[in-house]
Formats: structure tokens, sequence, C-alpha cells
């Protein structure tokens, strides 16, 4: 069963302590314009699996991440949201992992109860054909005189 959130409203993650970002809902438009990214596009055919999740997770949250708590440049001031400093953000382990977990799984998740398989009409076994064959009795011989 799909579990609807039909709410559109933004809503903080806690991604690590004293760092949050909020984000916009993760809907299919958004996900259509990140697939689209220049970023993902750049990539070759060799690249490795690795650097095409990265890609997309920065693809993904430059689209999301409408503003943030806890993100500050090298003197400790804090910094405005931008497209440079979400995708250096991420380049910090434990931000991605976290940012890939809370947000972007909810839509592989929602991806894998969708493509479940749906029960037969009349039953679990309605379109299982027979395989097995009833056992046959051994021919019987006329006895021989």
């Amino acid at each position: 069963m799909i579990r609807l959130n039909l709410s559109n409203r933004p809503e903080w993650l806690d991604l690590l302590p004293g760092l949050r970002v909020l984000v916009a809902p993760l809907t299919t438009a958004l996900m259509v314009s990140a697939r689209a990214d220049l970023a993902i596009d750049g990539l070759s055919e060799t690249s490795s699996q690795e650097d095409m999740a990265l890609a997309m997770a920065k693809a993904v949250a430059r689209r999301a991440v409408l503003e943030w708590e806890g993100v500050g440049d090298d003197a400790g001031n804090l910094v405005p949201v931008s497209p440079a400093g979400i995708d250096a953000l991420l380049e910090i382990w434990p931000v991605f992992e976290a940012f890939q977990a809370q947000y972007v799984a909810r839509g592989l998740m929602l991806d894998q109860e969708k493509n479940a398989s749906a029960p037969s009409p009349t039953g679990p076994s309605a379109g299982a054909t027979a395989t097995a064959r009833p056992a046959q009795a051994p021919a019987r011989t006329a006895p021989q005189d």
C-alpha cells in the first residue's frame, strides 16, 4: 500500500547535531528536474555508482534545500544557502549519508512500494498454472501361463 503524505509544506530535517535543513516536499517534479541537471548530464558512462549518487544527491539538494541552520564559513560566520554551499555541505560524508537516508530514501522507498506485485484477482494462486501431474498407476500386465 502506498501511504500518501498530502502535505505540501516544507519540513526541517536534523542532519547532524546543530545542523538542520528546511526542505521542500520530495515531488516528482523535483526529481525530474534533478535528473535533468547539467551535472548529471556531464557524467560519463564510465562514472562510478558513487559519483552518480553524489551528483544526484547534490542536484536534488540544490532544488530541495530552502534554508539551513548551523552552516558557517571558516571564521564561524553563518552563511546563506547557495548552490555552491549545498554542494560543499554534501561533500561532508555524515551530512551526505543523513540527507540520503532522511530525504532521498523516502522517494526510493515509495518507488519500491509501488513496484510490488499486486495480488491476483481471485486469490494468490489464481494466475498460476499447474505444473504437477497426477501420478499414474503402473500398467498391469496379463498373467503369463
